[in-house]
């Protein structure tokens, strides 16, 4: 089965309604990510029903309508989850992707020219290095971020980035025990635990929770550590 005519049927499993426009970007990014897959290790998930469930349907599931105009940085954006899918969804959104490895980065920019999405800004950095930039720092209305750390990690990683009044929104599998674990670093980096919302994604039933972080004041300006340190010394 050909993939436009998998999302298609996983799209409307999961009630979203796209453009023909849209579909067709969707088409061709699966298109480039697969071709580039072949020579650069982007995603360990190529069949089509995986890439459309697991990478577009789950990126998309992120969207909240408060984006609309805002600016959104999405951190370890890899092959562009859930960064580049959000902004096929709702052009208006200003995104950053933020990601230390420039091969991935050119990949996004091949990408974000062929599909035609203006207002795109692809960042070559750490987090770490990312949240003590002062062009960066405290400057978006959104963050996201796509499992690559535990929460307590993730948070010193992301919370620097977002501005007082902003959210942060952290995609996981099952996530009870990381958030219980993270609750005092949120705190001290500025957050509070706004939400927690379960997904659901047509025919998986793995979890998938995203934990939405509120950010209530400035982070402190220790924050983020240096490369490594949130990882080995965990708040």
């Amino acid at each position: 089965m050909e993939f436009k005519e998998v999302f298609l049927d996983k799209i409307k499993q999961a009630q979203i309604t796209l453009t023909e426009r849209q579909i067709d970007q969707f088409v061709r990014y699966y298109e480039l990510l697969t071709e580039t897959n072949k020579v650069m290790n982007l995603t360990a998930l190529t069949e089509p029903e995986d890439v459309a469930v697991k990478h577009f349907i789950d990126s998309l599931t992120v969207y909240d309508g408060a984006m609309h105009n805002a600016t959104l940085a999405d951190v370890g954006t890899g092959a562009g989850f859930p960064g580049v899918p959000l902004k096929i969804y709702d052009s208006s959104i200003k995104i950053t992707l933020l990601d230390s490895l420039a091969k991935r980065l050119k990949f996004l920019e091949t990408l974000t020219g062929e599909l035609g999405l203006q207002n795109i800004v692809r960042i070559h950095a750490r987090a770490e290095d990312g949240g003590r930039d002062k062009k960066l720092r405290e400057q978006f209305d959104f963050v996201t971020a796509r499992a690559v750390a535990r929460l307590n990690v993730l948070a010193e990683f992301c919370l620097p980035l977002v501005k007082v009044g902003g959210r942060f929104i952290a995609m996981k599998g099952e996530a009870a025990e990381e958030i219980r674990e993270a609750e005092q670093a949120i705190a001290l980096l500025g957050g509070r635990i706004a939400g927690i919302k379960d997904i659901k994604l047509p025919n998986l039933a793995d979890r998938r929770t995203l934990v939405i972080i509120e950010k209530i004041k400035t982070t402190p300006n220790k924050y983020p550590r240096k490369a490594g340190m949130a990882a080995k010394e965990p708040l």
